[in-house]
């Protein structure tokens, strides 16, 4: 029997030569991890439906983001839980709130060698839990939003935050924050825009991370699952108004998102593989019906591979670590 010239398995038959041949590769500096701190808190918090993730006191946050910076990751994203809130998130503009305070600190902490990001949203600020101001008919006010947005990220940058990530999905909210930062002299903040955020199934744990006080739903703001073109349009948009990084979330479940954005944009693609994604493999290892590390490279291999500069993962010091021993 005759074979064919190439035999690509030839390529595959030691591991050196897979590592060898392999088009994608992992780097803790791809690796962004999010992390969250909140208020009143004398001990770290653990996550029910995050197996390993915890609400973060000041002095744990701070160890993290220093491990962070010594493992070589690409950033920290820090996402604040307040005490009390109100309607319009106010203590998120709060210079001693629980965010902006905890941009403070990490910065005092890692200074330049972590890339601090954090979260302008307001929804971990609402008593209602959505991600801008309501108007008197319940719907969310985009206009108002933006206002308090603007504050909010002259407030983080003012903190010491590196790069911002707006995260509602407010029409006009890069440019909006864009002319604040730049009118407040914080020219040299840079936004990561979650440019194709769609509404999505998967955002569960996170609710009980940030403490959300939601009681419906964001599909009036947030992208709709069966629209994939739409996402080109948000995409260009954030674009035009200022972006200097875009962001696709979730991952798992829109790599062909991610795929055509990063096909068509000239800025770095940053990609958030989100909480229901680590608590559904967490949860198959823990059953034994995965191998948990091979699952967990295998899955942010695959976002990389899909067209992402940069991965948001829970994983991130865990993968990073890994990658030290070889």
């Amino acid at each position: 029997m005759s074979f064919p010239i190439h035999r690509p398995r030839r390529l595959r038959q030691t591991p050196a030569l897979r590592r060898l041949v392999a088009e994608t590769r992992l780097h803790p500096a791809e690796l962004i991890l999010p992390v969250f701190i909140r208020e009143g808190l004398t001990e770290p918090a653990p996550l029910q439906s995050m197996p390993g993730i915890v609400q973060h006191t000041t002095d744990t946050l701070k160890r993290a983001a220093v491990e962070a910076a010594e493992l070589g990751l690409g950033g920290i994203m820090l996402f604040g839980v307040p005490e009390t809130r109100d309607a319009v998130g106010s203590a998120s503009l709060d210079p001693e709130g629980v965010l902006n305070a905890a941009i403070r600190s990490v910065r005092a902490e890692v200074g330049d060698d972590l890339v601090v990001m954090s979260d302008v949203c307001l929804d971990e600020f609402t008593d209602h839990g959505h991600c801008g101001v309501l108007d008197a008919q319940g719907r969310v006010d985009n206009d108002a939003t933006l206002e308090i947005y603007a504050q909010m990220a002259v407030a983080q940058a003012e903190a010491g935050a590196h790069v911002l990530g707006p995260s509602g999905m407010m029409d006009g909210q890069v440019a909006v924050i864009r002319q604040a930062l730049d009118a407040a002299g914080q020219q040299d903040v840079s936004i990561v825009a979650y440019a194709a955020k769609y509404a999505s199934a998967f955002y569960g744990p996170f609710r009980e991370a940030v403490d959300s006080q939601l009681k419906g739903d964001r599909r009036t703001y947030q992208m709709d699952a069966a629209n994939r073109r739409e996402a080109i349009l948000e995409v260009e948009l954030d674009l035009e108004e200022g972006a200097d990084m875009i962001m696709v979330k979730p991952a798992m479940s829109y790599l062909d998102i991610l795929a055509d954005v990063a096909s068509m944009s000239p800025v770095p693609v940053a990609a958030y593989q989100i909480s229901g994604e680590y608590a559904m493999i967490e949860a198959a290892a823990a059953n034994g019906w995965i191998d948990r590390k091979a699952s967990i490279l295998e899955s942010v291999l695959g976002i990389r591979r899909a067209g992402a500069n940069l991965v948001l993962t829970y994983w991130a010091p865990e993968i990073a670590g890994w990658l030290r021993e070889g």
